[in-house]
């Protein structure tokens, strides 16, 4: 579907620890009301509807079998073919921010308990990490574990001193939730997933962002975006325009960041035939871990 309060960092700069999929606002199967933070608080700047980006014309490195084809939107050799128009119907400027999935192997620091809500230790965890996904809600163990908010109130569990909530988590078959879960209880994707208000945009919703069209998909830049998400995860501090976009790894965080800054604002389309086919791929699903 990262992600702590601080801006984030332009690219090449020191970062602050961002973090994991969103905290389910709706409860899973036997879990309470989840909490979500998103990594930025404050207000949004009065934001023009930016316009499209130009195709850019390059050449995209071909992947293994199993990948993805390259998007619509990415231009191969020297010409760059027309790109169809977006249709569908503008929502007008969201509030943009970004998440992503902390692992505790870049964490340092003494450790403490990581409860389930039957207050078992699921594991002793680094406390950086454990500040960390006790505000974002999902990770990754040292051991290879995924880890997502169950409950909160745990009268067993550590304080998240950034929240002052006493969180729980579930321990996740990590081939089934590598990057954790997402509002629907479903596995979420980088790239792909966006958490949203859903009395604005409902859950399940194909999302054409064009100003995410034709950004780089991983940092080496092989391969292109096509501006095409999903509404799949949703928080309790994402309220009416505001999408929150989960970029997988922190160096995803920073690039777009560094392309398209948080809270600058960006125009959502719906119903956009561009976006008709939004789903995540094997090829997705692989490249992006």
């Amino acid at each position: 579907m990262r992600r702590f309060f601080f801006a984030l960092l332009p690219l090449g700069l020191a970062a602050c620890a961002t973090a994991g999929s969103a905290w389910i606002e709706e409860p899973l199967p036997g879990a309470e009301e989840g909490y979500y933070e998103p990594l930025l608080d404050e207000p949004m700047p009065s934001a023009q509807p930016a316009r499209p980006r130009p195709p850019r014309a390059r050449t995209v490195a071909q992947g293994g079998p199993g990948d993805a084809p390259p998007p619509a939107s990415t231009a191969l050799g020297g010409g760059a073919p027309s790109r169809p128009a977006p249709g569908g119907r503008s929502l007008g400027v969201f509030r943009n921010t970004y998440y992503d999935f902390p692992s505790e192997l870049d964490f340092e620091g003494g450790e403490v308990p990581l409860k389930n809500p039957k207050c078992e230790t699921i594991a002793n965890v680094r406390r950086g990490f454990f500040e960390a996904v006790c505000v974002q809600g999902s990770g990754t163990l040292r051991q290879g574990t995924t880890v997502s908010f169950a409950k909160r109130d745990c009268s067993c569990a550590e304080i998240c001193p950034r929240t002052e909530q006493k969180i729980c988590f579930d321990a996740l078959e990590p081939k089934e939730f590598p990057w954790g879960r997402g509002a629907t209880g479903k596995p979420i994707t980088p790239l792909l997933t966006v958490a949203v208000d859903a009395d604005v945009i409902p859950l399940g919703t194909p999302i054409y962002v064009p100003e995410y069209d034709g950004l780089p998909r991983d940092p080496e830049e092989r391969a292109l975006h096509d501006g095409c998400f999903i509404a799949q995860d949703r928080g309790l501090k994402v309220k009416g325009k505001h999408l929150d976009f989960f970029t997988g790894h922190r160096a995803m965080t920073q690039l777009w960041n560094r392309l398209v800054p948080s809270n600058k604002g960006v125009t959502v389309m719906l119903d956009s035939p561009r976006c008709a086919r939004a789903t995540p791929s094997p090829g997705q699903l692989q490249g992006s871990q």
